[in-house]
């Protein structure tokens, strides 16, 4: 039996930040465009092993098929129903894939596309379904004409009326002060909770009026109790808000309802991890540099958009085509106290459109899981690089601790501890750094979690030897393939392949 309550107060619905992850667990990554049968068999054989805390999906609702000539990532977004039938997978693979990933303990966040549906209906959905942009029709849901907003563009990206009441790049636009759109779009995201899914990355809630959006989220179930949440635990929410520039949209609008994406975050980082400034810059790294407080926000290096070169702050986007710099920067955010961490995954592609790897029949094609680890097929599987894997291993040692012993050389080199249980230390410089430092840890020898991990009692990539005093000789090679090392005191868990 399946338990749920409503939310009936909308006092209680003011914002839900909790990310409803298990004890000992950390991050959320995006398994972008991987189909939910895969999903679940990461979950077990990967993501639980080594302390990942959950999984972003992509949107699981029908969407349109777009044959131009192949698919592309973007379809996804155009929704055709609420039905949980997309390219990834039918309602079944989901509910058993949010159930496997749940009974290992990695939670499931769904995301979800409430501002519009779809413009280019010609060849219907994913699940069989017809529509009719032309004439507004989408009867599998169903919505007509009365229950989108007026037909305009935005031509003023500052007008926050136009924003969020008429048509982004064309596509039509539900009116969420419609109580009947907000009842259709509460029982699809009820149906997900009581499937077990800890909570909602809410696409282009920039948008949509917040005001019209806490009101969906006040009529949400609580998580579902045989799912293992906790009696009262209501889902996480994340909204996309880009306030970058001069949109006419605040992301502090939306802050009270739940955490919003802080692009200025990604853009920033990898500024600074490019070297276009100096590492010293991070001394007073969150709110100081204009983000909301840490438990409002979600963080990441870059996500499936800006690193396709879309959106604001595109010019300064790190991805997994930067190498040493990339993993500098993950690092740096999963060793660093503040936000909610998202770690992309990705495959490979040559065109900001490009649709996952498929096949000739464009049906998606399954990760493989090379001799080392790492994805074949077209898969990138950043989250499972060694240095990014690691580095969920020192985030989960080191919770609840805060940033001591912070030093820097006033240029591209950084160290700091995290309390008693884990230190890290970046150089961008054009010298090595080589200096006794404190790292606070206890005496002992500890393996580098980026250059290699502990495996049957031995450290495969570098050793670090902490004295008594806690001081130890650190050594980063400016020329070498990192730019980081990381210890911890608790070693990276052994996993299978």
């Amino acid at each position: 039996m399946r338990i749920w309550i409503v939310l009936l107060s909308v006092g209680l619905a003011c914002g839900q930040f909790s990310v409803n992850q298990w004890s000992g667990r950390a991050g959320i990554v995006h398994l972008f465009e991987w189909k939910w049968t895969d999903i679940a068999d990461e979950c077990e054989r990967f993501l639980a092993p080594m302390g990942f805390g959950g999984v972003q999906l992509s949107p699981a609702t029908e969407h349109a098929l777009v044959l131009d000539p192949y698919r592309p990532w973007w379809e996804r977004y155009q929704p055709i129903s609420y039905y949980l039938n997309t390219r990834s997978g039918t309602e079944a693979e989901f509910a058993q894939m949010v159930q496997r990933c749940n009974d290992v303990g990695v939670r499931i966040y769904a995301d979800v596309v409430l501002n519009q549906m779809a413009s280019l209906t010609e060849y219907g959905g994913t699940g069989g379904s017809a529509a009719s942009s032309a004439t507004l029709n989408y009867p599998a849901v169903p919505y007509n004409a009365s229950d989108f907003n007026r037909e305009c563009l935005v031509t003023e990206k500052s007008n926050p009326i136009e924003r969020r009441d008429c048509r982004v790049l064309g596509l039509p636009d539900l009116n969420q002060g419609s109580e009947r759109v907000r009842e259709r779009i509460t029982h699809l995201l009820n149906k997900m909770i009581t499937y077990g899914v800890a909570g909602f990355r809410v696409d282009a809630a920039q948008h949509m009026w917040p005001k019209e959006l806490q009101q969906i989220y006040s009529k949400l179930y609580f998580l579902a109790m045989d799912h293992g949440f906790p009696a009262g635990s209501r889902p996480f929410i994340n909204q996309v808000v880009v306030d970058m520039t001069a949109t006419g949209v605040s992301k502090y609008e939306y802050t009270s309802y739940g955490t919003i994406t802080e692009f200025r975050y990604s853009d920033t980082l990898g500024s600074i991890f490019s070297g276009q400034q100096r590492l010293t810059a991070l001394r007073n790294w969150g709110p100081a540099w204009g983000f909301p407080e840490s438990e409002r926000t979600l963080v990441f290096v870059d996500n499936f958009v800006n690193q396709r070169g879309h959106g604001p702050g595109k010019g300064n986007v790190l991805t997994y085509k930067d190498g040493k710099h990339y993993i500098m920067a993950n690092a740096f955010m999963l060793a660093h106290t503040y936000g909610v961490p998202l770690l992309m995954s990705s495959y490979a592609f040559n065109n900001a459109d490009q649709g996952p790897p498929s096949d000739v029949y464009n049906k998606i094609l399954s990760p493989t899981v090379n001799a080392d680890g790492s994805c074949g097929n077209g898969w990138i599987c950043e989250h499972r690089w060694n240095a990014i894997a690691n580095m969920i291993g020192f985030r989960n040692a080191v919770a609840g601790t805060e940033i001591a012993a912070w030093v820097d050389n006033g240029s591209y080199q950084l160290a700091f501890c995290r309390g008693s249980r884990g230190f890290i230390a970046f150089n961008l410089d054009s010298m090595d750094l080589d200096q006794t430092m404190q790292t606070c840890l206890p005496a002992g020898q500890y393996c580098d979690v980026i250059s290699g991990r502990l495996s049957n009692g031995t450290c495969t990539g570098y050793t670090v030897e902490v004295a008594s005093d806690g001081l130890a000789r650190i050594f980063i090679a400016s020329l070498g393939g990192y730019g980081v090392l990381a210890i911890h005191n608790i070693s990276p868990r052994n996993y299978n392949n």
